[in-house]
């Protein structure tokens, strides 16, 4: 009996070691250390809770811990990671978000439903509910004014390449009519205070305007996320017609760089710093006063090192106004220095980190005209 659990983990542990099997076969989290016995795929700890929800499509069981018998390793072996994601993700469209071990749970559960639970991409050609150009229904978005959630209806529409809300069921007009090209949306269910909620940010006037929504429905909220980007792809495929499949892919949907509190000064650097909210969304750095303001209160936009930016780890020396973190940092633009600071070093060094991403990355023509259009500002 002992010599064939022995044999039975030796087995277990050669298709574990296959490079296959490296990463976790759902968020590509590394090590995975869990397996489905049913769907022979290696998975992490995160995505093996997922999968335990879902009990009449996945049994897991712990590689470390559990007991694996001969015929459950043999079908390990059979499968793995590769040969299942042959199956399972044979047919997704392209625009479809993927989400990692770095995003939030319900992006993720509702990937490894939409695999295993739905089959949505093993076929050629299936009709999925984000696929079709066209998308209806309630979501509950946040009041400007009065922080409350109420359920507005909204209408994405391929023909029209824009996304609507209307106040009312039966409104003729709606309330904004905002382009697709111009239109984020990334999952905040920290910042919004629900497991799904979803920030939608768009341009108006070269500014930043944010709605904040969720749906009760997981599969609801990742559906009109999916169905966004597929809108949005198939409208950038028109206006690029000569863009890869990829490079319209990477113009689609993104998480911001990194948000947090800092505290920043005024233009003449004497005045009092203040702590506010800030969104670094690519070349973009927006302050609000609130995490869920509507609007920012300034912008800056962050250019190249090739044109005269760059990050520096503290402030300058002399810095008169009076601040309460002494974790500082500086931009350094053409123009000026903006000067924050941060509560802890760690924040301090994830800043300049994020920043320093985006100042080593050459600017695009479309960025120079966005720089153009989009003076400097940051107001106090």
């Amino acid at each position: 009996m002992a010599g064939g659990n022995e044999r039975s983990m030796k087995a277990l542990k050669e298709v574990w070691r296959r490079a296959e099997n490296s990463l976790c076969a759902d968020c590509g989290k590394p090590d995975p250390d869990w397996a489905s016995s049913t769907l022979g795929v290696f998975i992490c700890l995160s995505c093996s809770g997922i999968h335990r929800n879902i009990p009449s499509i996945s049994k897991v069981k712990s590689l470390k811990m559990d007991h694996w018998d001969d015929a459950q390793v043999q079908f390990l072996a059979k499968h793995g990671n590769a040969v299942t994601k042959a199956t399972y993700e044979a047919h997704i469209p392209i625009y479809y978000y993927q989400p990692t071990y770095n995003d939030c749970q319900v992006l993720r559960e509702q990937w490894i439903r939409a695999k295993y639970e739905r089959k949505e991409f093993t076929e050629p050609g299936k009709q999925l509910p984000y696929s079709d150009g066209v998308k209806e229904g309630i979501l509950w978005k946040r009041g400007r004014d009065n922080g409350q959630f109420l359920p507005r209806k909204f209408l994405l529409s391929e023909r029209e390449g824009c996304l609507k809300y209307f106040t009312k069921q039966d409104a003729k007009e709606p309330k904004i009519n905002v382009k697709i090209d111009v239109i984020n949306a990334t999952f905040q269910p920290v910042k919004i205070g629900n497991p799904n909620g979803l920030q939608i940010t768009y341009l108006k006037d070269n500014k930043t305007r944010n709605i904040f929504v969720y749906h009760e429905s997981g599969k609801e909220v990742v559906d009109w996320f999916n169905a966004i980007r597929s809108v949005q792809f198939h409208y950038l495929k028109v206006a690029f017609p000569i863009a890869s499949d990829n490079e319209i892919k990477n113009r689609l949907t993104r998480n911001f760089l990194k948000e947090g509190y800092m505290e920043k000064t005024g233009p003449k650097q004497r005045e009092a710093f203040k702590k506010r909210w800030f969104t670094l969304d690519h070349r973009r750095l927006m302050y609000f006063k609130d995490p869920l303001d509507a609007f920012a209160k300034g912008e800056v936009f962050v250019g190249s090192r090739e044109n005269g930016y760059s990050v520096q780890k503290g402030l300058p020396s002399g810095t008169q106004g009076n601040f309460s973190w002494h974790y500082g940092l500086t931009i350094v633009t053409p123009d000026r220095e903006y000067l924050f600071t941060c509560e802890t070093e760690t924040d301090q060094l994830d800043w300049i980190t994020a920043f320093t991403s985006v100042i080593n990355q050459a600017m695009t023509p479309q960025e120079y005209a966005s720089k153009c259009l989009d003076p400097i500002s940051f107001l106090s």
